[in-house]
């Protein structure tokens, strides 16, 4: 599968991931029969992000399971695999790109989907060995290799989803577990108090050592391996390993050296196009107006964003220009609770409790003026499921005190 076979393809799409991958399959469902060409930086097939750090990390599932399709199924639908190569410039005016080895190759539209990379420390000791930042199955891999080496303690910087997921499973596998966080607490920049308050208190009840509002000065070790993670305050969290998940930088400095507009990520219109001719941006790295963030310009980390928008571009690629207009929808497991978010809470005013936390079966709304803007559940399939169609019709204000009577199911508010 590596080494160009040829030095153009009619639609050359850069990234594995969800987006990359989504595009390619899209354009072959609607008909696209130009050669299509995939390149990556991973080395293996294209698979799903999301389960490294809950099912793979756990050994529950194969990374077979985890592949977004059989690996024989990119020869038999026609797309050229380029693994483990990636992109170091684009010229645009040439419809061309070069990758890391040097090589050339051409393209008639440009599909980047390069997603982003981890945010890396940057404090003494950052590089030590038994760091470890979960964006990949290398990554993912080398955290199994340490557990099965005897590392019993670990210390997880960043209170985030990828941070809480990887604590639980660790939790799971028998470790200690330390979650250092600097905000007041967890899941800051994605929910409310109300949920945060109720997954910290889950943590601290499976064993978990919470530690709020902390900073970290420096990683310590001995022989080049990680034996500690000193905090601000002097005090040192004894570990094997350190789990990192302090967010992601987006993957578009080729984009926005060739002259692309863009300040966080790149900037794309209504149809993924980015502001040089024929290249299009899909996924976690492409700044777009949200409908559902009020026509604010964001971008998502999530799979549904990435998928998407990936129809989007093959749609356009093919003849038929429909803007990208779908509801954000994330999900995250944690132990025996699955929770799933449907919309964007940013700039809620109010918040709304269905439920009871204490019987692990809840719901969170977030209100704006008045209006629902997004839902946050908890092993509650049904408000999750009827919550999005909520969303999606666009319902104005609704009484508060209906939408906290769990006995009265969603659907019957809009």
């Amino acid at each position: 599968m590596n080494g160009a076979s040829s030095s153009s393809a009619d639609v050359v799409i850069v990234g594995t991931g969800h987006g990359g991958a989504q595009a390619a399959i899209a354009l072959r469902q609607q008909g696209h029969e130009g050669t299509i060409m995939l390149i990556g930086r991973d080395s293996v097939p294209p698979y799903e992000r999301p389960p490294l750090s809950k099912e793979y990390l756990s050994g529950d599932k194969t990374f077979e399971r985890i592949m977004i399709r059989p690996e024989k199924f990119w020869a038999d639908k026609g797309i050229d695999l380029q693994l483990g190569r990636g992109v170091s410039e684009i010229d645009w005016m040439r419809h061309a790109v070069t990758l890391t080895d040097d090589s050339t190759i051409g393209y008639r539209k440009l599909i980047w989907a390069g997603g982003a990379d981890p945010r890396r420390l940057g404090i003494p000791g950052a590089n030590l060995k038994g760091i470890y930042y979960v964006r990949d199955k290398r990554d993912a891999d080398a955290m199994m290799a340490a557990l099965d080496g005897g590392a019993k303690r670990a210390a997880v910087i960043g209170g985030g989803y990828i941070g809480l997921e990887a604590a639980a499973v660790l939790r799971k596998l028998g470790c200690d577990v330390t979650v250092i966080e600097m905000q007041d607490r967890v899941l800051a920049r994605v929910a409310g108090e109300e949920m945060a308050r109720f997954y910290e208190a889950e943590h601290r009840r499976q064993g978990v050592d919470m530690r709020l509002s902390q900073g970290v000065s420096a990683i310590l070790g001995d022989d080049s391996k990680v034996t500690g993670v000193e905090l601000e305050g002097g005090e040192v969290v004894e570990c094997e390993m350190v789990v990192v998940g302090i967010g992601i930088v987006p993957a578009v400095a080729p984009l926005i050296a060739a002259g692309a507009a863009g300040s966080d990520g790149v900037d794309v219109d209504v149809f993924c196009r980015t502001t040089l001719d024929d290249i299009y941006a899909i996924g976690d790295c492409a700044a777009h107006a949200n409908d559902f963030a009020g026509s604010a310009v964001i971008r998502l980390e999530s799979v549904q964003n990435a998928n998407d928008m990936a129809n989007t571009v093959a749609r356009a690629i093919m003849g038929d220009k429909q803007p990208y207009h779908a509801l954000p929808w994330f999900w995250s497991n944690q132990y025996d609770l699955k929770l799933q978010t449907a919309g964007l809470n940013i700039g809620f005013d109010a918040t709304v409790l269905r439920g009871d936390p204490e019987a692990r079966k809840f719901t969170v709304v977030y209100l704006k003026e008045g209006r629902p803007i997004a839902f946050d559940c908890v092993n509650s399939m049904k408000d999750y499921v009827q919550g999005r169609k909520m969303l999606e019709a666009g319902v104005d204000r609704i009484d508060p005190a209906l939408l906290a009577n769990s006995e009265v199911p969603l659907k019957e508010l809009m």
